[in-house]
């Protein structure tokens, strides 16, 4: 294991529980501008860590675009006076409402916002229009992930054309999300951005033809991002996420992101009920769950161990090592999946040269702060 992960005293620390390692996040967050060319060119995902302090960070990085997929997640920037802020989610409902006080109580803050449907729009127009402001709207573009979008073609342009002409709306781009693009060799996501880039373009022509403004195109998230970095696009923005904190699942797979993992988990053993067998209280209430059974984590300095149960509650291995750990052990462990892992722990613990330095809450986990 790291040594700089390694915690000296560790009997304030009530495990499970998150550790942040703001040395390394600070080193990621490099890392991002460096591969990405220049700050104008990143807009980071805050859904990672939904902290105050990473994005202040980030802007003391000199980052100043952001994107987020909750309200929560905005009001939180618009709270740390982000410049500029992107909700990468479509509006439905009271949302819209709860958008248009969010613009008017962060007025220094520039927000924009997704549409993926004519509905959506005049919603949002209708509830803009009563505070008087105008929100800037990009197209939420469906690349092949069928998740949220409208494909690029003749609806998506009508969309567009839709949303120049409704009161209280400005058209500002497209975000194009490729979040099914997860082929491990890079010269295969390369082939695929590639082929999913040629109808974007074709469309922001068309449109800028008769005379729209396409402005930026926010694209990729973490697994593209090196691609996404190379492109000399007008207006291109690189959204990547996961790397400021990084994780075991991109980690391992995509072997040219030079990113360190800078958030784990700390648990101890509760019991040894066989002699091959130890459990740890790290059950999937504190690791996020969406990895496959036995593949949620990383344990450090674990021989030879194998995953046999996880519970709401307990995390059970068995290793031929396991007499070296006895009740009250403390273990170190990579996440997976660190986005909604960090999503289920109400504060970080901060670990500096090896101390706990103090405590970050995860303001952004709940859905609704103020607004």
């Amino acid at each position: 294991m790291n040594a700089s992960y390694r915690v000296a005293d560790a009997s304030a620390i009530y495990s499970p529980a998150l550790l942040f390692y703001p040395d390394l996040i600070r080193r990621n967050i490099a890392r991002i501008v460096e591969t990405a060319g220049s700050l104008d060119r990143v807009r980071p995902h805050v859904k990672t860590h939904k902290t105050r302090e990473i994005v202040g960070m980030q802007l003391e990085a000199g980052i100043t675009k952001f994107k987020c997929a909750t309200l929560a997640e905005a009001e939180m920037l618009g709270s740390c006076n982000a410049p500029d802020v992107m909700l990468a989610y479509p509006l439905v409902g009271p949302n819209c409402q709860r958008y248009a006080v969010l613009t008017a109580q962060f007025p220094k803050t520039r927000f924009s916002v997704l549409v993926d449907h004519p509905l959506g729009a005049k919603a949002l127009s209708a509830a803009m229009q009563q505070t008087g402001r105008q929100a800037e709207v990009l197209i939420d573009l469906d690349v092949g992930q069928h998740r949220t979008g409208v494909a690029a073609g003749p609806a998506a342009a009508e969309l567009y054309r839709l949303i120049a002409s409704l009161p209280g709306l400005k058209p500002g781009g497209f975000h194009v999300y490729d979040g099914h693009n997860h082929q491990e060799a890079l010269p295969d996501r390369q082939k695929a951005v590639e082929q999913l880039l040629a109808p974007v373009l074709e469309l922001r022509a068309a449109l800028e033809k008769d005379g729209l403004s396409v402005p930026r195109i926010v694209g990729g998230g973490t697994p593209t991002f090196p691609v996404w970095a190379k492109l000399d696009i007008p207006g291109l923005e690189c959204s990547p996420g996961t790397c400021v904190l990084h994780d075991h699942g991109y980690g391992s797979k995509f072997s040219e992101m030079t990113f360190t993992p800078a958030a784990l988990l700390l648990t101890r053993v509760i019991s040894r009920p066989t002699p091959t067998r130890v459990t740890l209280d790290l059950g999937y209430k504190a690791v996020a769950s969406d990895p496959p059974a036995g593949q949620r984590l990383i344990l450090l300095d674990v021989p030879d161990y194998k995953a046999v149960l996880q519970n709401e509650e307990h995390l059970v291995i068995e290793t031929p090592a396991a007499e070296q750990f006895p009740p009250g052990t403390e273990v170190y462990a990579v996440p997976t999946h660190i986005c909604p892992t960090c999503a289920m722990h109400r504060q970080a613990y901060i670990i500096r040269d090896g101390q706990l330095a103090e405590h970050w809450d995860i303001v952004a986990r709940d859905r609704a702060l103020t607004i």
